[in-house]
């Protein structure tokens, strides 16, 4: 019988909460279950194994930072709306660096199809059409923009910025503006 109280719901919740705050590789059943003071084998009838919890943290990732996408591009056009998602995916990693680090695990095909993944890349597609690429190019931009938001907020997480200044806003809000340069001008084939 399961414990009282426990649902998949609550320990997928608690599985993000526990990815920011020791990591998203440390959150295991193991440590979930210690935190809920059960043997591992109660969390059974709600989550298969850590593999499974890591899944289904990194599908709770996808859907909140698509969700917060959709906010705060609505109404927001051109630059306007590069900088607000480039925002969001900066500050949902400083806010939930576990929760990040989830989002960008490898999934098979069938449950990345079935994720907020493809919402994604539907956000950042939205947004290149206001700079007038064509279907192909927005492919090339979209893994260009991916790239940028990733990678910038990998090396800010893990200090590669903080030895230096200028202070790293000052180079996001560059890099932001050189984007929306760059996709006004963008090359054709």
């Amino acid at each position: 019988m399961a414990r009282a109280g426990l649902t998949t719901e609550r320990l997928t919740e608690a599985g993000a909460a526990l990815s920011d705050e020791i990591g998203f590789e440390r959150a295991t059943l193991s440590e979930l279950a210690r935190r809920f003071d059960v043997k591992v084998a109660s969390l059974y009838s709600h989550v298969r194994s850590s593999e499974d919890l890591r899944i289904r943290v990194a599908l709770l990732a996808l859907e909140e930072m698509a969700d917060r996408g959709d906010t705060a591009l609505a109404g927001r056009a051109g630059k306007d709306a590069l900088i607000a998602l480039g925002n969001v995916y900066r500050d949902y990693a400083r806010e939930h660096p576990g929760r990040y680090d989830a989002a960008q695990m490898r999934l098979d095909p069938q449950t990345a199809a079935s994720s907020a993944g493809p919402r994604h890349s539907q956000m950042m597609r939205a947004i290149l059409r206001g700079y007038d690429l064509t279907e192909a190019d927005q492919t090339h931009a979209v893994r260009l923009l991916g790239s940028v938001f990733n990678g910038y907020v990998g090396l800010e997480r893990s200090g590669g910025f903080s030895h230096s200044t200028p202070d790293s806003q000052q180079s996001w809000d560059r890099i932001l503006d050189s984007l929306d340069t760059l996709l006004k001008g963008w090359p054709a084939p």
